[in-house]
């Protein structure tokens, strides 16, 4: 139980890694901060020791815990909302557009970006046409065709940029006059790991165009228009430059994450029919070799050109039909006129620029088409709510195979902020001082990172001080860990976000326009509407706190309306409510929203689950755990939200067959671990193992997932109680 505020002392300050001296000092500034402010609401409570800078990022994460949880030591967030850590900026992408066109558009209710941001929201929502015709005005975009209109509302979720064309690549790599971005703009800056103390590594916008350029050529002598060519590789400043080159070449991007095993990598290829494949020798990650050019070997791909992971020679011996990257390149050189010069292929707004995948509830991933209106969605979310912009330098450590990857290289090339590329594992000290010598000024992060960051305090003495924002996606957060990572940039606020690769956006997100709460989403994202129901298909209304399953409206620009491999109208619509004469579009979470209008996100309503930041289904997980052993007859996977929050923890549940000598559920859990590490995916972790004699079914012998998690849960709730 902690102290309220006022109780505190200097031997608390102590217990909390001050020295005495320093103790007296510190609650010296404590009482002098909150000495007008101590029998007010603990939000200005906080609001006052945080604008005084009270806390510094050097402070010891026992002392911040001590003032936050001492403020809101009495908080009562059922009746209150969830507690708030930072203020609202206006000087923002957003606020500025309110600033200009706020008083036309809301007339005048408008009164300025702070008070009227949930207003302009509503009206995005409802105009959503007015609202994009003036935000995409904002993005580096050159159209070889213009739009007819913005919106052609004909078919349910809408025709968006009608007769538009253009190619999004060439969008990233051209000068433009606003956003200002000129051929001497650091468009990258990047450090490999292992050289944490040497100078960084930058490349300029004209000095990237010639090389996506160069990259372009080669492509064009080596495949077809339209060709889907796959990449598997970390996400290095040859992994963009091949990215950008592809579609401006006129082909498709097939993104394969470079964690998969063989198995996972032939199904992505055999899906998006790849005409061939980019990929390295090698992964180095933490002074190791890590295979991958024989991982994807084994996947059988038709094509290969092979990077070396360093230097420039190839540590691996190529099959006859494989090229190395240094032979693919020399071939292209033949094609070149000019300083590299390529023509880019032009292709209409809704042509697809690249195939990502998302697991479903069958084995098979489903197969997700961007086109040219997903980077634009994309974008337009960061420059909204991350505030991402010119002079902004924007890390995210991702790969090309998740959709933060494309989401990145977007988000930075069209409205003129540097790309900053760690080339190694983000998991240690040479991560953070990336950021600290790149001068990040976003940094998006996924919470089982932040949780080891906070847990090994390999952050310890770097200035993280000239971020802005951070941002975190892929699972639910831990408010400790938020806390913490919050701290080490005097709280500046942590943008929680939440949507799908299908829907090139989040649905609910963050705003720099509000005030923020650890570990919870404040707002819908821009022009986007939820509707969260109940189990009988019944909406809440829509400021009324409640827990449900959301859909969202179809008319969504970025939005996906078909699926390579799979009904769209099936797994998207079939089933979902009515609203309003409006079937809603289907996301699949269970979100609670708060007093207060914030958010959480519950769970997933099917069998689908979060590991890590990847989505997965149950039935993947068990398919490859009844093969891990013979005595196994099979299994149930789910997946359970700690108390405290944070990611999601895999159980498996086991029915053991008669006749076989019966493992321990420790031996179990180190056969699935290596199973799962093999043949699915080596970022998975199975937390616990339950051997059960039988498994609870419904009278057609439906499968009860949601008996066994929450029998788990009740176990967890006990055991946590006895200790």
């Amino acid at each position: 139980m902690w102290k309220r505020i006022g109780e505190l002392s200097c031997d608390d300050y102590v217990k909390a890694g001050l020295t005495l001296e320093d103790a007296k000092g510190f609650d010296k500034l404590v009482r002098d901060v909150l000495s007008t402010a101590i029998e007010t609401d603990p939000r200005d409570q906080w609001k006052a020791l945080v604008d005084e800078s009270v806390l510094k990022p050097w402070h010891p994460h026992p002392l911040h815990q001590l003032l936050y949880y001492s403020v809101y030591s009495n908080w009562d967030s059922s009746v209150l909302g969830p507690p708030l850590y930072c203020a609202q900026s206006k000087s923002t992408n957003l606020g500025k557009l309110m600033e200009t066109h706020g008083s036309r558009l809301l007339g005048a209710s408008y009164k300025n970006p702070l008070e009227s941001f949930e207003l302009f929201r509503r009206f995005s929502v409802e105009h959503p046409e007015v609202y994009w015709s003036v935000v995409i005005d904002e993005l580096s975009l050159v159209f070889h065709t213009p739009p007819r209109c913005i919106l052609d509302k004909l078919k349910p979720g809408g025709t968006w940029l009608p007769d538009a064309v253009l190619n999004i690549a060439e969008c990233c790599l051209m000068p433009s006059s606003h956003p200002k971005k000129e051929d001497d703009s650091v468009a990258v800056v990047w450090r490999n790991e292992g050289f944490d103390d040497s100078p960084l590594n930058r490349m300029t916008l004209k000095q990237l165009r010639e090389q996506v350029m160069l990259v372009a050529n080669a492509i064009g002598g080596s495949f077809e228009k339209g060709d889907t060519i796959a990449i598997d590789m970390p996400m290095t400043v040859d992994a963009v430059i091949i990215y950008l080159a592809i579609i401006l070449a006129g082909c498709i991007v097939v993104s394969i994450a470079d964690s998969f095993a063989a198995k996972e990598i032939a199904t992505r290829l055999k899906i998006s029919k790849a005409k061939g494949i980019f990929t390295q020798d090698y992964i180095l990650r933490g002074g190791r070799r890590f295979p991958l050019y024989s991982r994807v070997v084994e996947a059988a791909p038709s094509k290969v050109i092979v990077l070396p992971a360093s230097g420039t020679e190839l540590r691996v011996q190529l099959r006859e039909q494989d090229i190395s990257w240094m032979d693919f390149l020399s071939n292209a050189k033949t094609h070149l006129s000019g300083e590299n010069y390529y023509r880019p292929i032009h292709l209409p707004v809704d042509s697809m620029i690249n195939i990502l995948f998302s697991s479903g509830t069958t084995g098979e991933p489903k197969a997700i088409p961007w086109t040219q209106l997903s980077p634009i969605r994309s974008t337009c979310d960061g420059w909204a709510h991350l505030d991402v912009q010119v002079g902004n330098t924007y890390c995210w450590p991702t790969n090309l195979g998740w959709v933060m990857g494309p989401t990145l290289i977007f988000s930075c090339f069209l409205t003129g902020a540097t790309l900053a590329l760690y080339q190694g594992s983000p998991l240690g000290r040479g991560f953070g001082k990336f950021v600290q010598d790149a001068g990040v000024t976003v940094l998006g992060t996924v919470p089982s990172l932040v949780k080891t960051w906070k847990r090994t305090n390999c952050m310890e003495g770097l200035n993280w001080t000239k971020i802005k924002y951070f941002a975190t996606t892929g699972e639910a957060s831990n408010v400790d860990d938020v806390l913490w990572l919050s701290s080490k940039a005097y709280y500046k606020p942590v943008i929680e976000c939440c949507g799908g690769t299908e829907l090139a956006s989040s649905y609910i997100i963050g705003s720099p326009l509000q005030p923020q709460a650890f570990g919870a989403f404040s707002t819908p994202s821009m022009t986007t509407r939820i509707i969260i129901f109940d189990e009988n298909g019944v909406p809440y209304a829509d400021d009324q706190p409640c827990t449900g399953e959301v859909g969202l409206f179809p008319q969504h620009l970025g939005a996906t309306d078909r699926l390579l491999n799979a009904n769209h109208d099936e797994v998207y619509f079939k089933g979902m409510p009515m609203y309003k004469e409006t079937q809603l579009r289907r996301h699949g979470d269970i979100v609670k929203r708060t007093v207060g209008g914030y958010y959480n996100v519950q769970g997933r309503a099917d069998d689908t689950m979060n590991l890590g930041g990847i989505k997965t289904s149950s039935i993947e997980i068990e398919r490859v755990c009844d093969q891990a052993d013979e005595c196994i007859s099979e299994t149930a996977a789910v997946s359970l939200t700690p108390p405290n929050g944070g990611p999601e923890l895999l159980v498996i549940f086991a029915v053991l067959k008669e006749g076989f000598k019966k493992p321990s559920e420790e031996e179990l859990k180190m056969k699935f671990s290596i199973t799962i590490h093999k043949d699915l995916n080596p970022l998975f972790k199975v937390s616990f193992v339950k051997i059960v004699p039988e498994f609870p079914r419904t009278a057609s012998n439906k499968l009860l997932r949601r008996v066994l998690r929450d029998q788990m849960k009740q176990e967890l709730l006990s055991f946590r109680s006895r200790i």
